[in-house]
């Protein structure tokens, strides 16, 4: 039987990719396709391909027998192995299975597999999610050869970053203990929109009131559990909010077929139903019996109910085309997340010519803009693109910009891009941020405990503060900004360092002694712009246009020697318990 579906363009690009990518090695590897792109079409056509045995697995039991079904559709035949669909075929040549089920069933797959799949593999690696490691084990002890494939939309978490090592595109993510080696093939949500096969999101600016989630915890990262009293006695608080996001929702819906509503806590989302039309409306929670659940879903995609509310279930594996409103009235700092419940309304469908995306909790993402995969270092930050001056990729980091867009500073490390070396790709080593070896003079990451260069053990510079501050002859100086004095007559450079309190501390730098400028440039030269300008000082005039841009340490430590303090060290990018200047509460 010939398959009853065709592959879209993309589509065909992935599996292609992939049979190039397995040809050559057996490393893991990520496909990462957005939300509605159809995934389902790539698993069943790389599944259908594949010469020995399939295992695909899902940790959603609508995800399972999705896959299932667009497999079927191939022509050939596959089992389900899967407790909450009331089957389990260890048998077929194909499988596809909930994580859950077989997992816990290990002992009844001992056929030796070719292909594993994993959908939605950015759970791959998470704490309470043991059951992927164990499973993916079990199969490489049957064939050391397997092929590991993930596909996700958003592969990142919020607690460890991203989920792949290496990226097709030449350039590399700060994850060396990710499972998964490579991301072979990527497409950008843009062009999905761009190209008509997603609907176009429409960001409303709801003028109303909203939910000052700021006051809670950082806790809140949409990937753990949330503080549920907390949450709701913020809620409470404001329940005439409530009342009036819900009405606003039913008045900007009423030309909508379907309206998806996700609310922070099940209290919270009580209040939510009990604002809207009985007959039209249907709550979903993790409570909510599988029957009954099954039931109300099947409901709303008949267009039987219109307002679908729900607490944390309905983010992934839900698949209703007709949804063109999402209203978000629950927080997250987790763009994936972000990402997972906006893209439930992004899939085409009769009728529909764009999706309302109501976001109450001034979460502030863009769903278009690129994925740093940390969490934000500051409220203001946004996404920008720092050229390393070695290799000159284009890096995106955390950053802050003027009202202009300039970018006023950035908080990354290490540059991204891979090089071409004799033994392969390598990524490269210029650094942004740094901590020098005291031993051997090299840049290592400013986490480091160990020298990368000379294996020896790194101070730490919490070990360095605690120290000086215990000691009688030494001074701690928390840097609040830096003066320079140039003195041509004797080619120098005195840099005075000021604390909150007005209390300095100051060094000089000779500049017609070669070590008092290599020390300068290590100290000075290189950290200029966060590091974006590769600078190397020879002389003072050189130096000077560049003065009001030095940036300020986050600590210097001084040594008394006899009538003066000498500064032994500064501490820059300092990310401890310790607070800096200007931190004051």
């Amino acid at each position: 039987m010939n398959q009853a579906f065709v592959l879209r363009d993309y589509q065909t690009q992935a599996v292609e990719s992939a049979l190039a990518h397995f040809r050559h090695t057996d490393d893991p590897a990520v496909i990462v396709l957005p939300t509605g792109s159809g995934k389902s079409l790539v698993i069943a056509e790389l599944s259908r391909l594949a010469k020995g045995r399939v295992i695909c697995l899902a940790h959603v039991k609508e995800l399972v027998e999705q896959n299932h079904a667009k497999f079927l559709a191939t022509g050939s035949d596959a089992g389900i192995f899967s407790a909450g669909l009331s089957q389990k075929n260890s048998m077929a040549k194909t499988t596809f299975a909930s994580i859950q089920s077989l997992s816990a069933n290990l002992d009844v797959f001992q056929e030796p597999a070719s292909l594993i799949i994993v959908d939605e593999c950015h759970r791959v690696g998470m704490e309470d999610s043991g059951q992927y490691n164990k499973t993916l084990e079990h199969f490489r002890t049957l064939n050391p050869h397997v092929k590991i494939l993930g596909l996700t939309a958003t592969p990142y978490r919020l607690s460890s970053g991203w989920i792949y090592r290496h990226h097709y595109h030449g350039y590399t993510r700060q994850c060396p203990t990710s499972f998964f080696k490579k991301c072979i093939f990527e497409l950008p949500l843009q062009h999905m929109v761009k190209n008509g096969y997603l609907t176009q999101p429409i960001h409303y600016d709801a003028a109303i009131a909203h939910y000052d989630f700021s006051l809670l915890t950082e806790s809140l990262d949409g990937e753990q559990n949330t503080d549920d009293i907390a949450l709701n006695e913020l809620i409470h608080k404001h329940a005439r909010v409530t009342k009036a996001v819900t009405e606003q929702i039913i008045q900007l819906s009423q030309d909508r077929q379907g309206v998806m509503i996700f609310a922070s806590t099940i209290d919270h989302a009580k209040e939510i139903t009990s604002y809207l039309p009985v007959d039209e409306t249907a709550l979903i929670t993790g409570t909510t019996k599988i029957k009954q659940r099954d039931a109300l879903i099947d409901s709303f995609k008949a267009k039987d109910i219109k307002y679908l509310v729900n607490v944390s279930v309905l983010t992934t594996g839900f698949d209703a085309p007709h949804v063109d409103v999402i209203a978000i009235l629950r927080p997250t700092q987790s763009i994936s997340l972000f990402q997972q419940i906006v893209g439930r309304g992004l899939r085409l469908s009769p009728g529909k010519k764009d999706c309302l995306v109501l976001d109450y909790t001034n979460n502030g993402y863009n769903i278009f803009q690129p994925e740093v995969g940390e969490k934000k270092p500051t409220k203001d930050s946004v996404a920008v693109q720092i050229h390393c001056p070695q290799c000159d990729f284009a890096n995106t980091f955390w950053g802050r910009q003027d009202s202009e867009g300039n970018v006023l500073e950035h908080f990354g490390r290490r540059c991204h891009g891979l090089i071409d070396t004799t033994d392969g790709e390598e990524q490269c080593t210029y650094r942004f941020r740094f901590k020098r070896c005291p031993h051997c003079n090299e840049e290592n990451d400013i986490a480091a405990r160990q020298c990368q260069h000379c294996t020896e053990k790194l101070i730490d510079p919490d070990d360095l503060l605690r120290s000086a501050l215990n000691l009688k002859n030494n001074k701690v100086l928390r840097c609040s900004d830096i003066t320079t004095q140039i003195n041509w007559e004797e080619q120098s450079l005195k840099v005075t360092y000021h604390d909150e309190d007005g209390i300095t501390l100051s060094e000089t730098f000779k500049f017609n002694y070669k070590k008092s400028v290599q020390a300068f440039n290590d100290t000075f030269g290189r950290r200029i712009a966060n590091g974006s300008q590769s600078i190397q000082f020879d002389n003072l005039k050189e130096v000077e246009k560049f003065l009001p841009y030095l940036p300020s340490p986050d600590f210097v430590i001084a040594k008394k020697q006899k009538q003066h303090w000498q500064v032994t060290e500064k501490l820059f990018d300092y990310q401890g318990p310790y607070r800096k200047a200007n931190e004051l509460n």
